[in-house]
């Protein structure tokens, strides 16, 4: 699984027009299952997401997760993140796991996280996706698992 990973003071994913899932503070996170990845693989990766200390303590250090600030994530399936560029201009995306796989693991994670107590939010699977946010630092982090 492969994530990017983005700590925001808000977030919104609109499809055609309409918001579907909106957070304050807490982590936008863009999925990607990978040929290969299981259950065991999106769960791993929402316990490393829950888990990651991005958020700044009192002494202003990243110290602490999302289980501890009680933030919120919204979680955006995207497939670009398998793109391989190596071999020219226009990416390649033959790692990336297929559709229907993608679309499980995509939830796993989702309920990966709701099972830990993370408000979390999503996008649509599949649709033309607007996302914004406001990043927060800006702290961003590519997760590989």
């Amino acid at each position: 699984m492969r994530a990017v990973v983005q700590r925001v003071s808000q977030a919104q994913v609109d499809v055609a027009g309409q918001t579907i899932g909106q957070i304050g503070p807490g982590l936008l996170v863009l999925v990607c299952a990978m040929q290969g990845d299981t259950p065991d693989n999106a769960r791993a990766m929402a316990a490393k997401i829950a888990k990651l200390r991005v958020f700044k303590d009192d002494d202003g250090k990243m110290n602490l997760s999302l289980l501890q600030t009680g933030g919120s994530a919204l979680v955006v399936s995207q497939f670009t993140l398998a793109g391989d560029t190596s071999r020219g201009n226009r990416p390649g995306f033959s790692t990336a796991a297929p559709p229907a796989l993608g679309k499980a693991l995509y939830e796993q994670v989702v309920q990966s996280l709701r099972d830990q107590d993370i408000e979390t939010h999503t996008g649509q699977f599949g649709a033309d996706m607007a996302v914004s946010l406001v990043n927060d630092g800006p702290v961003t982090l590519w997760v590989d698992l």
